[in-house]
């Protein structure tokens, strides 16, 4: 399996692959390889991943140009991505790169990786349920501008995994431990259905 990580929590997803488990992590700079995240004290300077947080690779890594990168991403060849969010609709809409008026350094890779979904790429969103203050993130509809439109198809964060539908919507399949279903719904501002085979967030089987 091949699978991109983005930056901030979706980049710690790589110090729990399991041992036995052949998956080549990407990173859009142009590496193939990446390794866990880095301890204090282990950080290299010169191994970076696209948001400039210093990684670590593992025997058989390759580098090439950014070109090369979004090829792979472009053409589908990334089975897996996972990406922060600030919003993500209720039908799988995604808005992860502007907060209007404050400076923008980019959307990175993100679009390219998101609109790889058409072609196989599976979206998985992971971030705290909530912004600051409460603030909803997980709404009806996006109100900052979008990266990709039905895209989504998992939402992983602190208090549940929802299972996400272009045409039905959010199921929530995983919940975690102390959070109560009515806890889920007072901190998400549009309906959900609650799989009748809800279970308590467990590491991912793939």
């Amino acid at each position: 399996m091949y699978a991109n990580l983005g930056i901030g929590i979706p980049m710690l997803a790589s110090n729990f692959v399991p041992k036995d488990m052949i998956l080549h992590l990407q990173s859009e700079n142009g590496v193939l390889g990446l390794g866990p995240f880095p301890m204090e004290g282990q950080q290299d300077p010169d191994l970076i991943n696209a948001g400039k947080e210093t990684v670590t690779i593992v025997p058989g890594a390759a580098f090439f140009s950014s070109d090369d990168s979004f090829a792979m991403i472009r053409g589908g060849h990334i089975d897996l991505t996972i990406l922060g969010a600030m919003q993500v609709s209720q039908y799988g809409d995604l808005a992860n790169y502007m907060i209007p008026g404050k400076m923008v350094k980019g959307m990175g890779g993100a679009m390219d990786l998101v609109a790889s979904h058409s072609a196989g790429t599976k979206v998985v969103v992971t971030m705290e349920h909530t912004a600051k203050g409460g603030t909803h993130k997980i709404l009806p509809s996006c109100t900052l501008p979008l990266t990709g439109k039905n895209c989504v198809d998992m939402i992983i964060t602190d208090m549940c995994v929802f299972d996400v539908s272009a045409e039905e919507g959010l199921c929530m399949v995983e919940i975690a431990e102390g959070v109560t279903v009515e806890d889920v719904v007072n901190s998400t501002a549009c309906s959900f259905k609650v799989s009748p085979e809800l279970k308590p967030m467990q590491q991912s089987q793939v």
